[in-house]
């Protein structure tokens, strides 16, 4: 039997006891009966200079990448306990993958010092700052001007958005966020809610025409756990608090969340709501909308809040549900109340080695046909660092306790012999498990090289996706084929499951020498690769990640043109100035009956 490990990202692991002391309680919330409900006030690891923590021009802490050093891969930094470890395969790897030159000195962007001019009035932003902290700062802005897409990452290095925010405003309170977006209906500028920056879909880029100011509006001083019900097993949250906070003060009290996305060090409880994200341990605690008990959102027309608190209603559609997924384009989540749960007493990890693709795909079918799911169960192809040939694994992370976790262990380990997979140990498990939070930082050291590089996801019905994820593979190296394209990889991972299909992952990197515009050929294939998911009648265009601007053309297709007017219809009653001016899914369609104009 493994060892008993305990679920851990570094980050998390490392939060010591003065952190939990050093956060601020506010004695004087009347609405305080307990120490479990006084509000407490997070004291963030992400600072409001997030360039002081963060890479600037990628993904993650600035300590912690990949690296090439004397022939060697490694990566950097203590927060992950991959840090400080060479990787021994690596750069044979790269080499018969993509076969580049790993002698020539990385290319690392230089941090810009010119920006253009805010376009935003002097006397709007003293308006503002009366209601919170404001920055025309160039950094500032750029920082708050992408997401973490391959376009959005490409143009932050080279400085050449056409179009970054005029101002960012810090509010601190869901009243300060009324404050500003009445200030913004009044005045006729843009509000783009911005949480962790780490959307892949396009949704907090700057509309390039928009001639308004833009204000981004950045949630991370609203990170407060308003109260905390440990009876009912609630907690009321501000939604700019950032995921690994969230845990690490729910932990430090005995509770857990459970959500945990691979962005999760960074990402927000609000970004979470606005994109219906997914974690790695759904099968425990649910996507976000089965953690979601109640929102608080504010919208141009007014706060959108259900006047009760129980577990479900039956009182026509719910409401909860159309801002779920708004991508910023209605209003501003300021307050979400959650679903907590008793830490596990035993966490344990564990791995199984299937022969192929097709043998590690029907076990995990039949483990959900069974409903044994564990709290997260995934399956990655032999293209990841695994036996060249055939072999492909399945990593395990189980929660409960001794004897839960003995139980679902011993049943897996028995489904898995059906289909020819034997147990690879729980170390090869925990390994499994943490490099999903390192895998977004390999694009950084890729693009160092001209190795262009990104993931997408769909969702397939089972019957549809063994064929789905072979089709799709022959499409992209039809594509490279058809570019003259040889040194490339084409991968897929299944990271979540349900009773009627489950979520699958695509990675696609590609060696970009001679190529004129390597984001667009790459933009040019994966389109070519999601109109080949669509035509194995897969009708949606993401599981998690969302719409955006990346995948708005597909929208319709997704939902119907139905689905599309009463989109247009939701945006006409909340916000019909269209001050929450994105763009993402339906929403460059849409104009007021009335031409926008801005009073400045």
């Amino acid at each position: 039997m493994p060892e008993d490990t305990k679920l851990i990202n570094k980050n998390i692991s490392t939060a010591t006891k003065s952190d939990t002391m050093n956060s601020l309680i506010d004695k004087n919330n009347t609405k305080s009966v307990s120490d479990s409900e006084t509000t407490i006030k997070v004291k963030s690891v992400i600072p409001r200079k997030r360039q002081e923590l963060l890479k600037w021009y990628g993904w993650g802490y600035k300590d912690s990448m990949f690296k090439l050093e004397d022939g060697n891969a490694i990566f950097t930094g203590n927060r992950y306990s991959l840090g400080g470890k060479t990787l021994p395969y690596c750069i044979e790897w790269v080499n018969e993958n993509f076969n580049v030159d790993i002698t020539k000195p990385p290319k690392i962007p230089v941090l810009p010092d010119s920006f253009t001019r805010s376009r935003l009035p002097d006397n709007i932003k003293e308006e503002l700052e009366k209601i919170a902290l404001v920055s025309v700062d160039g950094l500032d802005r750029l920082i708050r001007a992408h997401g973490q897409t391959l376009k959005d990452i490409s143009l932050l290095r080279s400085n050449s958005f056409k179009r970054i925010p005029d101002a960012v405003i810090w509010p601190e309170s869901h009243e300060q966020v009324v404050q500003i977006v009445q200030c913004a209906s009044r005045h006729r500028f843009v509000i783009i809610p911005f949480g962790g920056g780490t959307s892949v879909s396009g949704a907090i880029t700057c509309p390039e025409d928009e001639p308004r100011p833009i204000v981004v509006l950045d949630t991370s001083d609203m990170n407060s756990i308003l109260w905390m019900d440990k009876e009912q097993l609630l907690a009321r949250v501000q939604a700019g608090i950032v995921g690994q906070d969230l845990e690490r003060e729910m932990r430090a009290r005995g509770f857990t969340v459970g959500h945990e996305p691979d962005s999760y060090e960074f990402s927000t409880l609000g970004g979470w709501v606005a994109t219906r994200a997914s974690g790695m341990k759904k099968n425990t605690y649910g996507n976000i909308e089965e953690l979601v008990v109640q929102t608080k959102v504010v919208t141009p027309a007014g706060v959108i809040e259900r006047s009760c608190r129980v577990p479900r209603i039956s009182c026509g559609p719910d409401w909860e549900h159309v801002v779920m997924g708004s991508e910023g384009c209605l209003g501003v989540v300021t307050e979400v109340t959650l679903k907590i749960r008793p830490l596990p007493p035993v966490v344990r990890y564990g791995s199984l080695v299937f022969p192929h693709w097709e043998a590690g795909f029907k076990f995990e079918r039949e483990v959900a046909r069974q409903r044994l799911q564990p709290s997260s169960i995934r399956l990655m192809d032999n293209e990841q660092g695994f036996d060249p040939h055939k072999l492909c694994v399945v990593t395990l992370l189980m929660e409960g306790s001794s004897e839960q976790v003995a139980d679902r262990e011993k049943k897996l380990n028995a489904i898995a012999a059906l289909f020819g997979g034997i147990p690879g140990g729980a170390n090869n498990g925990e390994v499994g498990y943490t490099l999903t939070f390192v895998i977004a930082y390999i694009r950084d050291l890729a693009l160092e090289y001209d190795i262009v590089a990104e993931s997408f996801e769909t969702s397939v019905s089972w019957d549809r996706a063994l064929s789905l994820c072979a089709n799709t593979k022959r499409r992209v190296r039809d594509e490279c084929a058809r570019r003259h394209i040889d040194r490339y990889l084409i991968s897929c991972r299944l990271t979540q499951t349900y009773d009627a299909g489950c979520c699958i992952y695509f990675y696609f990197a590609f060696n970009s020498a001679g190529c004129t515009d390597a984001v667009a050929t790459y933009e040019e294939i994966e389109d070519a690769a999601r109109d080949e998911i669509l035509a194995n009648g897969v009708i949606t265009i993401s599981h998690h990640h969302g719409i955006g601007k990346l995948r708005k053309k597909w929208y319709e297709q997704t939902v119907s043109s139905a689905g599309r007017r009463l989109l247009l219809a939701a945006k006409q009653a909340l916000d019909p100035d269209n001050i929450f001016a994105l763009g993402n899914m339906a929403f460059d369609e849409y104009t007021n009956e009335h031409e926008i104009k801005s009073k400045l």
